[in-house]
Order: C-alpha cells, then sequence, then structure tokens
C-alpha cells in the first residue's frame, strides 16, 4: 500500500503560522485528528513529494477533542466529531505527528468526558 505524508499546519499561529502535526502513513480517504486547533491548512502529498489533495484554513466547527479530515479527490474536508464506531481502525494523528489507529472511543452523553485508545506501531 503506498504511503502519504499529512501536514497540517495551524495558519492562525505566530506570525507565519506553525506547524501541527505532520505524519507519513499508509494511504488513507479518512484521517482523524486529535486537539486540532481552530484552523488548519491540509496537504497530504506522496512519497515523492507530488501534491495528492489540499485544504486551506479549514475551520472549526463544533467543540470537539477530534476532528475528522476526509480525502475527496484532490480536497481535504473537516468534520469536528466525537468518534463513532465507524471511526475504530481509522488513523488518528496526534498533535507533532505521531499516527496510530482508533481502538475504541467512549464519551459520556453530556460530552463531560471520554476515553479512548490508540494503537502506534512502527517498523524500520
Amino acid at each position: 500500500m503506498p504511503a502519504q505524508v499529512w501536514e497540517l499546519w495551524y495558519p492562525e499561529a505566530a506570525s507565519q503560522g506553525l506547524y501541527f502535526a505532520r505524519g507519513r502513513l499508509d494511504a488513507t480517504e479518512f484521517l482523524l485528528v486529535h486537539a486540532p486547533p481552530p484552523a488548519l491548512s491540509v496537504r497530504v502529498v506522496s512519497d515523492d513529494g507530488t501534491l495528492l489533495a489540499r485544504g486551506e484554513n479549514l475551520s472549526r466547527s463544533a467543540d470537539t477533542p477530534m476532528a475528522r479530515l476526509r480525502l475527496q479527490g484532490r480536497e481535504i474536508q473537516r468534520e469536528d466529531v466525537w468518534p463513532g464506531e465507524e471511526d475504530f481502525g481509522r488513523p488518528v494523528i496526534l498533535p507533532g505527528g505521531e499516527a496510530g489507529l482508533l481502538v475504541s472511543w467512549w464519551n459520556a452523553d453530556d460530552h463531560s468526558e471520554w476515553r479512548w485508545r490508540i494503537e502506534l506501531y512502527n517498523h524500520r
């Protein structure tokens, strides 16, 4: 399976923006983002640096602990979500760029608390 590099940029930080996360993972249509900033600009590139898709200034739409990014054609869409069972097994990226798979998620009905697990795997 080909790899992709997901580059997430916080365009409203500092004078020119700051990287939020950058991670290399197996090609995917969806990427969950933990603790995303209010705005994200996203680029997805192939291993050789070819631009595959992008999304500019994707604004927060809800007060949630996760955002679900979706690669649709050459565009990225953002949806702020409380993950559900449909997200189990999907990749999740943490601030800084460490990426794993979402194993489980639970949240209280009033969204006052949540518990989740991810699986991290690396190889050389």
